[in-house]
């Protein structure tokens, strides 16, 4: 018999850790090549850990709800094979194993490096300490004395990131400045200067619904953003009665030559992909005081999830795609968002969003940015409306087919004529389709 150690997968080049969500096996059950164990959350999308082996699952190391990091251990299983797998090291601590033949002075060093990082994740009291709670509690000022008077609800009383985070929570909503003292207070790195929330009490009748995992990450995700970006708004109204004509006239011999079904999504990204290549400075992101300029154009398209969530796959190198490449793109991130199939490379690596408020009837729309882009796009509902026509014999009154484009952008580093400009070519492009166009 030998044992197997489970590690989690590397998930993505920007993803370092994952939550476990939940456990598919209990100790004791059998497991085949493939099967799934775990489920596991990041903070952009959830996916199963396959097992590499059959067997035996005989050892779990960590519990739900407990952050696990990239290439840690997080399960056994026992197989039929011969020899044993040890590792001693504790399981926050994440060793990488050469393939190479390793030297006696590699392992002396390695064993030694091994032991520093033990020390420093244990307080001079022997209470350990992961490196994702140190990290939090340096960030936030907690000294380690403070630290050791935080109870743990993890393995052994251990503390995990929600412990550290409802500490820091909690000292938000009780630091308060007192009104009887014209004295200066200090104030706490972790003190929030927004002016505290107080909400009523649920009154009889009322249904209290707790807010999922993921909501609460989309939650967060959108107030830091407000908090981060200058956020201003420019508006388009563009004419896409050529688009609708053109998309009517071909949509059934697409879907006969390409197996896919085309709607107006694919066109709208073609047209955004081409007017950043028009003005580059669209597709950048801030890091500090410096400004990233992106190589490669990869595309966020926000998704509706089951549950009414949204999510932001990416459609990577957009620029690069023709009408039937970006069509497949898009039915394929739509139809595995739905599914709950995303891998977490799917969402990493955006450098400009997309959102179609229009599928739920909006006309309009004031998207908040996705950070740490600098630009997001909302797609209004196609309208029939009369507009001017203008002709070599004079105006006309007509039907046309009308939408709005809501550009939201991030006024500290974008600034309006250049909001106003992208949005404007983004409309041109959509005006200027032509209905005889193949594909």
């Amino acid at each position: 018999m030998s044992k197997f150690e489970l590690k989690l997968p590397k998930m993505g080049e920007s993803v370092a850790e994952a939550t476990i969500t939940s456990w598919l096996k209990e100790v004791g059950e059998t497991i085949e090549m493939d099967e799934a164990i775990v489920e596991i959350a990041t903070d952009k999308v959830d996916s199963e850990v396959p097992s590499e082996v059959e067997g035996v699952l005989i050892e779990r190391f960590f519990e739900v709800d407990e952050i696990v990091g990239v290439g840690q251990v997080i399960a056994v299983i026992e197989t039929n094979g011969s020899g044993e797998v040890v590792s001693d090291v504790k399981k926050d601590v994440v060793e990488t194993v050469p393939e190479d033949l390793p030297t006696v002075e590699s392992v002396k060093a390695k064993t030694a490096e091994v032991t520093n990082v033990v020390s420093e994740l244990n307080s001079p009291s022997g209470k350990f300490f992961s490196p994702l709670v140190k990290n939090i509690a340096k960030t936030e000022g907690i000294s380690l004395a403070e630290l050791e008077g935080i109870k743990g609800s993890g393995k052994d009383q251990r503390i995990t990131k929600n412990d550290i985070l409802a500490y820091i929570e909690g000292n938000r909503q009780t630091a308060v400045p007192k009104k009887e003292s014209n004295a200066a207070q200090p104030v706490s790195k972790s003190v929030s200067q927004a002016p505290e929330m107080v909400t009523a009490p649920p009154a009889l009748g009322d249904e209290v619904i707790e807010m999922t995992r993921m909501g609460k990450l989309i939650s967060k995700h959108m107030v830091d953003s407000l908090r981060t970006s200058a956020h201003v708004q420019s508006f388009v109204e563009v004419d896409v009665t050529n688009v609708v004509r053109w998309r009517e006239k071909v949509k059934d011999e697409f879907l006969r030559k390409e197996g896919e079904k085309i709607t107006f999504t694919p066109i709208f990204m073609e047209a955004i992909a081409k007017a950043i290549r028009d003005f580059p400075m669209m597709n950048i992101s801030v890091d500090g005081d410096r400004i990233l300029k992106h190589k490669d154009i990869n595309l966020g398209m926000a998704a509706a999830l089951a549950d009414g969530n949204l999510i932001v796959p990416v459609i990577k190198r957009a620029d690069q795609l023709n009408l039937v490449g970006m069509t497949k793109a898009v039915n394929d991130l739509a139809k595995r968002s739905r599914a709950g199939k995303l891998n977490p490379d799917d969402v990493q690596g955006g450098t400009f969003t997309v959102t179609n408020v229009g599928s739920f009837g909006s006309i309009m729309g004031t998207p908040i940015i996705n950070q740490p882009q600098v630009g997001i796009l909302a797609l209004g509902s196609i309208r029939k409306i009369p507009a001017v026509i203008e002709t070599p014999e004079g105006d006309l009154i007509g039907i046309r087919h009308k939408m709005i484009l809501s550009h939201s952008y991030d006024h500290r580093v974008v600034n309006g004529a250049l909001g106003s400009m992208f949005a404007k070519r983004v409309g041109d492009y959509l005006e200027a389709w032509d209905i005889n166009t193949s594909f």
